[in-house]
């Protein structure tokens, strides 16, 4: 079982191709196996949440709360560190607002 707010190398297919390699994600719940996760990149021109290299990452990368998916358990290759409480909030009030603006 993963816990919400985990960081882990799982394995992640790309949206523009099929190619898949490991990469980090934050999980966000798991239910029966499927784990819900959120993408980090370590492209910082992207959009999202900033997560700081002294937060637990090799280098300064960003959450990209516009890339969720599922994946099974068995695609996770290794945990890697929690997000603390503040930075959890941070990102599921982000995600929050996006959900929102959808049902207005």
């Amino acid at each position: 079982m993963y816990d919400s707010g985990s960081v882990v190398i799982a394995k992640v297919q790309f949206t523009d191709t099929y190619e898949i390699k490991k990469r980090p994600v934050l999980i966000l719940y798991e239910e029966y196996g499927n784990i819900v996760v959120a993408g980090i990149t370590s492209n910082l021109d992207m959009i999202g949440i900033p997560l700081l290299k002294k937060e637990g990452l090799l280098k300064d990368s960003i959450i990209k709360i516009n890339y969720i998916f599922t994946i099974s358990e068995k695609m996770i290759y290794k945990s890697l560190f929690s997000l603390d409480i503040n930075k959890r909030k941070q990102v599921y009030n982000e995600i929050t607002k996006k959900l929102n603006i959808i049902l207005k």
